[in-house]
């Protein structure tokens, strides 16, 4: 997925297009090579050095494309410009969701080493993805240096590399995770997790600890920018989204319509709904701080009543021909050719316009991925 794609050329449909194209019974023809529900269509050229490898210093000065969805103009920015994207009234809604270092490194009783990335605590036990699964089965432990701790591995997930995995002799999970574990870089960032990871890999506002990656679009702000925003009369609701492999699997079905996207937990509490009712109520604009966002506040969302607290998992995935209704624009950050995620701000923005700004963004040398740049689809 990380690795450089070929382009795939000029748009072959638009969203109206795609609805158009439905038959009678909402079934759409087998044919899908000039579809916008063709995987293929959402591949494009990335050359690797345009990955980035390390954060931007200071978060707000990482680079901001501005994408007009509705006449394709795109104009090239610096992060802290948003604010002039902005108005009072507005409400700027971030997940607080908290990264926790999810990458353990153990070994068996043979000496093997071995690396578990923890995804979504489900009670006592974890969903996680092993390495090398072929030799952990269920029954299969893992063991850490001198500490008595031990992983056991008690079921097969439906999904490459997927094991539930259950602690023994672990008093305080949460505490050995965190002494333990390395910040769950992703596979395209080409180091070792760093010390400095612990902090720039964590938006500013995190607080709730869950996530094995970051909500990557909120790692632009900085307390002074929040500062200036709120200043200027906007504001800020919080939700909460736990990322796991929900947000980060990769789309493998060549009809996208196929995929199913991993539960994932989401929560949002009473002062929310009511923040975003009245934002709406009183004409304002509601920003989702990336794909995470919108997907829980689409969750949550009712045409007839607004806006309701809650909380629960939700599988929900949204790719083109899905009208967003929830949000008014979105903040997200580039990313994965070929991913659910470009998948849903296509579903935003629109097909032509998104692969138009991809296009754009290689050519004027954006950084891409979670440490990369952003993009405000207005």
């Amino acid at each position: 997925m990380h690795e450089n794609q070929k382009a795939m050329g000029t748009v072959r449909a638009s969203r109206s297009e795609a609805k158009a194209d439905r038959e009678d019974d909402g079934t759409v023809p087998v044919a899908l090579e000039n579809s916008i529900y063709n995987l293929q269509s959402y591949q494009f050229d990335l050359p690797p050095d345009l990955i980035a490898q390390y954060p931007m210093e200071p978060r707000d000065h990482s680079r901001l494309l501005v994408l007009d969805r509705q006449t394709g103009l795109i104009k090239n920015h610096v992060f802290s410009d948003i604010i002039d994207y902005l108005e009072a009234g507005d409400t700027l809604v971030l997940n607080d969701t908290r990264v926790i270092p999810a990458r353990l490194y153990g070994c068996k009783d043979s000496g093997a080493r071995v690396e578990l990335l923890l995804l979504n605590q489900r009670g006592k036990q974890w969903e996680a993805l092993v390495r090398p699964a072929k030799r952990l089965k269920p029954g299969s432990r893992v063991r850490f240096d001198g500490n008595g701790v031990e992983v056991e591995i008690t079921a097969e997930l439906n999904l490459a590399g997927g094991r539930l995995i259950e602690f023994r002799n672990c008093v305080d999970e949460m505490s050995f995770i965190e002494q333990t574990g390395q910040m769950p870089l992703p596979p395209y960032i080409n180091r070792p997790a760093e010390k400095a990871d612990k902090q720039s890999y964590q938006t500013i506002y995190a607080r709730e600890k869950g996530s094995a990656a970051a909500p990557t679009a909120g790692l632009h702000f900085s307390q002074e920018l929040l500062q200036r925003i709120q200043d200027k009369g906007v504001n800020l609701g919080y939700i909460l989204l736990h990322v796991g492999l929900g947000t980060f699997r990769p789309v493998s079905s060549e009809d996208i319509r196929q995929h199913q996207m991993h539960y994932e937990y989401y929560r949002v509490d009473e002062e929310t709904a009511a923040l975003l009712n009245q934002t709406r109520q009183k004409g304002k604009k509601i920003i989702a701080v990336g794909t995470t966002v919108v997907r829980t506040l689409e969750t949550v969302y009712n045409t007839k009543h607004g806006f309701t607290a809650g909380e629960g998992q939700t599988n929900k995935f949204i790719y083109p021909g899905y009208e967003i209704k929830a949000v008014d624009r979105l903040l997200t950050n580039f990313h994965l050719p070929g991913s659910s995620l470009i998948m849903l701000v296509a579903a935003l923005a629109g097909y032509d316009n998104t692969m138009v700004a991809y296009r754009h963004a290689v050519e004027n040398k954006y950084r891409f991925f979670s440490y990369g740049d952003a993009m405000l689809v207005v």
